[in-house]
């Protein structure tokens, strides 16, 4: 063998450990990002239960404000998201009766209202004139305490 043969060969053989060593930090970096990720994906699933079932529990507790919170994203979304030739021309029947139905389920109530407070004798001019008793029944009980104050502190000097 030559000088360059046996300086190939102890660098060959040097390089060898070196290999080994290389391969066990790889595995070993490789060994732990998979722990890691595992912890990951153990904490994150645990993490989407927890939330899920605060927003269950969140839900069952108060649901009008679920579904006033939907009906307001509702709005926002058809708000924002223009409006195209087709939909106008397919829901502009639908907006005029729900417009009417709602119209209409007003005046039944104003109507029923009127009715209900007629029924117990309480019209316009009787709330007026109640109204009126009450605001000189209040004038009445001020005036009889700034009165009484007053002879309280007289008679006290």
């Amino acid at each position: 063998m030559t000088q360059t043969d046996d300086a190939l060969t102890a660098e060959a053989s040097d390089a060898t450990p070196a290999k080994a060593t290389i391969r066990d930090t790889i595995e070993t970096t490789l060994d732990t990002a998979k722990e890691s990720a595992n912890k990951a994906l153990v904490t994150a699933g645990e993490a989407a239960r927890e939330t899920a079932r605060k927003t269950a529990e969140g839900i069952e507790a108060n649901p009008l404000s679920v579904l006033v919170g939907g009906v307001a994203l509702g709005v926002l979304a058809g708000a924002l998201i223009p409006r195209g030739d087709s939909e106008t021309r397919l829901l502009k029947p639908v907006g005029r009766k729900l417009t009417d139905t709602a119209r209409g389920a007003v005046d039944a109530a104003k109507e029923a209202g009127k009715a209900e407070l007629a029924g117990i004798g309480l019209s316009r001019a009787a709330a007026s004139d109640t109204a009126g008793k009450l605001v000189l029944a209040v004038i009445t009980a001020l005036a009889t305490a700034g009165v009484s104050a007053a002879k309280g502190a007289a008679t006290k000097q």
